[in-house]
């Protein structure tokens, strides 16, 4: 058993995750910016609490004697390209001061290279009202790339989009770019805390779907 924190626990993909990591036995520490909004999450296992992402000292004392983290935050009255590079910036010292060795992100499949080497973001066609959102996480995911020491870390993205339902099958499938996938988010988030109990990728972005 592991003390998981998950930051953004309130959203769709850090709810599973929050489910998935307790349905395996871990201690889970739920993190949201209004806990009166989310108070279904606490209790069995989950500790509730509130946190700003953005703040590396507000990292550090709540991932204190925890072993792992998943961000799944996002505050939508900020600007991605602020917020994530932000968040990832304090994840990073926040992490690493209070001993966490692993950090598993919630991706954009859109930032995900094609086969020819192209972000799907910057591919003919793609919606242009979509790519601030985009950028921001392009943003984020850089400041982890040119991070070295611990954590350990891994973004994992749905291959193509989520599916309308959070079924969990149980199965998911790796992969690249594929515009037409789809992973529910139980499935979604059985690849990020896989990705905690038994790493497998380090220092990359990584798509799922349904297999």
């Amino acid at each position: 058993m592991s003390e998981i924190i998950v930051f953004g626990a309130g959203g769709s993909a850090g709810r599973a995750a929050v489910g998935e990591a307790r349905r395996r036995g871990h201690q889970v520490t739920a993190v949201v910016r209004v806990p009166s909004r989310h108070r279904d999450l606490d209790g069995g296992g989950v500790r509730l609490l509130a946190g700003d992402v953005t703040d590396a000292d507000a990292v550090a004392g709540l991932a204190a004697g925890h072993d792992a983290a998943v961000m799944a935050a996002y505050d939508p009255g900020a600007r991605p390209d602020v917020f994530f590079p932000a968040a990832a910036r304090a994840l990073l010292d926040g992490l690493a001061r209070a001993g966490v060795g692993r950090l598993a992100a919630v991706g954009l499949s859109a930032t995900m290279e094609t086969p020819e080497g192209t972000p799907l973001m910057d591919t003919p066609g793609f919606p242009p009202e979509y790519r601030p959102f985009c950028l921001g996480h392009a943003a984020g995911t850089a400041v982890l790339r040119a991070s070295a020491g611990t954590p350990d870390w891994v973004i994992v993205s749905p291959a193509g989009d989520f599916g309308s339902t959070g079924t969990r099958s149980g199965r998911y499938a790796v992969s690249g770019v594929d515009t037409a996938a789809r992973v529910s988010h139980g499935d979604f988030a059985i690849a990020l805390l896989d990705e905690i109990d038994a790493p497998r990728h380090h220092r990359t972005h990584m798509g799922v779907k349904s297999a």
